[in-house]
């Protein structure tokens, strides 16, 4: 019962039915609640000895490649606020934090996708010390989004090497837990 109060508390459990109707809102909410669900079941019930796993001395380990994806995921919510990235200082969060605001930001950034009409609105803005660089949203199709699933896919390989397994019920495919 106490993993079904964890699936209530956080996003992408499972990835939200499909719309009837192809957007282009509903098209990129659909890239970022698919980035949402594999982003929660890489991440569901690794351990302290999962998150320092490296696979070489050059790597980053586990929850640094978590701490990237967190910055991916406040750039793509950023983009869909209207807001500068200007960096965010995890330092002081622990692993159930951050996964917490990664899964809470890309579903708030799929909620806002998913209700646009015009996805040209939502520049990716970094600030810089010479001013403000502002790239157009096809940036975030293969920027953020698509960085964030590669790294996804580093840590299911990581969890794997690591001894703890990605659950093998987890269907991408079809966005939900298999019988």
């Amino acid at each position: 019962m106490e993993a079904q109060n964890e699936y209530d508390q956080l996003p992408y459990h499972q990835i939200p039915e499909a719309p009837e109707t192809y957007t282009e809102g509903n098209v990129v909410a659909r890239m970022v609640d698919g980035l949402g669900f594999r982003y929660y079941w890489a991440t569901e019930g690794l351990g302290p000895a999962d998150l320092i796993y490296k696979p070489s001395a050059e790597a980053r380990t586990a929850g640094e490649t978590l701490d990237h994806i967190l910055g991916l995921s406040l750039v793509i919510l950023n983009s869909a606020e209207h807001k500068i990235n200007e960096g965010i200082d995890a330092s002081s969060m622990n692993f159930d934090q951050k996964r917490k605001m990664t899964l809470q930001n890309l579903k708030k950034a799929g909620d806002i996708f998913r209700e646009s009409k015009d996805l040209s609105q939502f520049s990716i803005i970094f600030k810089g010390e010479n001013g403000n660089r502002e790239f157009p949203f096809w940036n975030q199709i293969n920027g953020p989004i698509a960085d964030a699933l590669w790294h996804c896919g580093q840590i299911v390989s990581f969890r794997r090497a690591s001894g703890n397994p990605f659950n093998p019920k987890v269907s991408v495919f079809t966005g939900k837990l298999r019988d």
